[in-house]
């Protein structure tokens, strides 16, 4: 018989540990500690919540060493920012009021660097009392420093003298379709108060979804991200058996296993974006291995395409394309744009120059396979409008052989080969001279795509196209009338062909008339679920359009595609699916085209 767990007996501790036999692997929840006298320390009823709730709880400790906070976030499946001490008001630009309470400039430091770390890997957040209000200055909202001296007309006390466990005050939940109404289910619930800063002005972006009587915020969340928080402290009251506490550190722990679920897909499957504009964002010579600059990314602010952000959201490949804009369809005019993106596709190769342990140059399906082997990144040449060709159909060759993978055939312009899906129609299709480039394409196993290409053009092209055709980065014209868009019939046709659609990042083609900043992944996802119904999975793909105008709420750069995976998680897409979505298609397409080639 074992005995009593009071007496200390270490061999029948050890027997436990040694016939432990694990069923499951817990998300892993992070604390953000709080700091007292020296020491990272935690209350516990944070722990026996996250333990109830089906998550393994991990302290991380207070410090600010970037590699280690880093490395530890780099862990974490969710984060829940703990409660604490005032944050300091300089943070959100004011001065310190006399009212001000106790601040922790490494405490202040730390949860910030926390949060963001976390965010820009799509860590799931959880915000608790101060967590609440560092997540609110973190995305550029302000607090009120103290509620009694700046709230006029405060009448709910909002520092109990109660027990931790018991409620204090109600709060009505203000937005019967967020996700704190979903988890409560219920309009009004009673809360514990322990704070006397507050939320004042939200964050930009956010929601509020719960305030006390006297209006005071006491919950607000992300439309599209992950994020969630509320002023009070849930944890109190889910440790001793509070259910709708509970239930909403579930929920977070629920989000965590999602995540952790899309962060295990990553690893296992590749993921390409087929196209980013990135070579357009740099005048000369550049390095993605560094986070900033650009023509259209000043010094200290990010491109939407490089390595660190790759390595952040576990993106494994993404085709850079040497854009070149419409111009006069001289033989002067197109061979300066066709040494101008000669010397584009010089700069993307110089990157596994510099970075030879973290990128390689892929050509093929192989390639790509090899890359994701060996934990390297990958990048794929692509060139934005055949325009460059001029007249010369020779100069498919030394672009094969340069390392171009796929050519978008025209911009927003006719140009020597075909009409384009925006501008007056010159050729009413593809031009003698297009047809003959379709036909060497073929024969060279250059991928041909269709996005910016007119209707006439596109089917133009799949009556003389042997191969699988592809458009890089378009989307459904049935939910977003724009030329574009691909009609039902478009995608029908291309499925046929047996090539894909890549679904474009880019506001006005997922909503009709909306401009950067006004649609959001969820329209993303609906036109995936379309083409989906409409032809099946074996017909998509993402091409985001980073650095060429592709951004969206909840998806705004490289590291953000993972979001993605998570919501085709949430709408029940298998582990097959997402494959076929993120790569399978294009290798697939990538052999059969290449297979023919008559060049290496």
């Amino acid at each position: 018989m074992n005995p009593p767990p009071c007496i200390p007996d270490r061999n029948a501790l050890l027997r436990q540990a040694d016939h432990f036999c694990p069923t499951k692997t817990l998300p892993l929840i992070g604390l953000s500690a709080n700091r007292k006298d020296g020491l990272s320390c935690i209350a516990e009823t944070y722990v026996r919540a996250v333990i109830q709730a089906g998550g393994a709880p991990v302290l991380i400790p207070v410090l600010s060493d970037m590699p280690t906070l880093s490395t530890l976030v780099g862990s974490l499946d969710g984060l829940i920012l703990s409660g604490g001490a005032d944050l300091n008001p300089l943070y959100w630009g004011e001065e310190p009021m006399p009212q001000l309470g106790e601040v922790d400039t490494l405490r202040d430091a730390y949860d910030l660097l926390l949060l963001r770390l976390a965010f820009r890997r799509g860590v799931p957040l959880l915000g608790i009392c101060r967590g609440h209000q560092v997540v609110n200055v973190a995305f550029g909202g302000t607090l009120y420093q103290d509620l009694a001296a700046q709230c006029d007309g405060n009448r709910v006390k909002h520092s109990q003298d109660l027990a931790r466990e018991l409620p204090s005050h109600s709060i009505t939940l203000t937005d019967t379709n967020s996700k704190l109404y979903a988890i409560f289910g219920r309009d009004t619930l009673l809360v514990n108060s322990f704070h006397h800063q507050a939320v004042k002005d939200l964050a930009p972006g956010f929601i509020p979804t719960a305030s006390a009587p006297d209006r005071v915020n006491e919950g607000m969340e992300h439309p599209e991200y992950p994020i969630l928080s509320v002023q009070w402290h849930p944890e109190c009251m889910a440790s001793e058996g509070n259910p709708p506490m509970q239930a909403l550190f579930r929920h977070h722990v629920k989000e965590a296993a999602l995540f952790a679920r899309a962060k295990a897909l990553h690893r296992q499957i590749l993921t390409v974006d087929l196209h980013t504009d990135a070579p357009m964002a740099y005048a000369g010579a550049f390095d993605l291995g560094q986070r900033i600059g650009g023509v259209f990314n000043p010094p200290f602010t990010e491109s939407k395409v490089n390595l660190p952000l790759m390595e952040e959201g576990m993106l494994d490949a993404a085709f850079l394309a040497a854009y070149i804009p419409q111009g006069e369809c001289t033989e002067t005019a197109c061979r300066n744009a066709y040494h101008y993106a000669l010397d584009k596709l010089t700069q993307i190769a110089r990157q596994q120059e510099l970075h030879p342990l973290r990128v390689g140059i892929a050509r093929n399906a192989d390639d790509l396979l090899r890359l994701k082997r060996e934990g390297k990144k990958a990048f794929l040449m692509g060139i934005e409008n055949a325009y460059i060709l001029g007249k010369e159909i020779n100069r498919l060759t030394t672009l094969k052989q340069r390392g171009v993978v796929y050519i978008t055939l025209c911009h927003n312009g006719a140009n020597d080969l075909c009409d384009s899906a925006q501008t007056e129609p010159l050729w009413h299709g593809l031009s003698p001279f297009g047809k003959e480039v379709v036909r060497e394409m073929n024969q060279q196993g250059l991928l041909i795509d269709v996005s910016h290409a007119s209707e006439t053009t596109f089917y133009d092209v799949l009556q003389e196209s042997r191969m699988p055709v592809i458009a890089s980065h378009s989307s459904a014209r049935a939910l977003c009338e724009h030329p574009r868009n691909l009609t039902d019939d478009q995608i029908r046709q291309l499925a046929q062909n047996g090539g894909m659609v890549n679904i474009c990042l880019y506001a006005g083609f997922l909503r009709q008339g909306a401009a950067m900043g006004q649609a959001s992944l969820g329209d993303a996802l609906r036109h995936i679920n379309h083409i989906a119904d409409l032809v099946g999975i074996n017909h998509i793909g993402i091409g985001s359009d980073f650095d060429g105008g592709g951004e969206l709420i909840g998806c705004r750069a490289t590291n953000e595609l993972i979001h993605l995976t998570c919501r085709l998680l949430g709408e029940g897409y298998t582990k097959a699916d997402i494959q076929q979505i993120w790569g399978g298609n294009l290798l697939r397409i990538m052999h059969t085209v290449q297979s023919v080639a008559t060049l290496p």
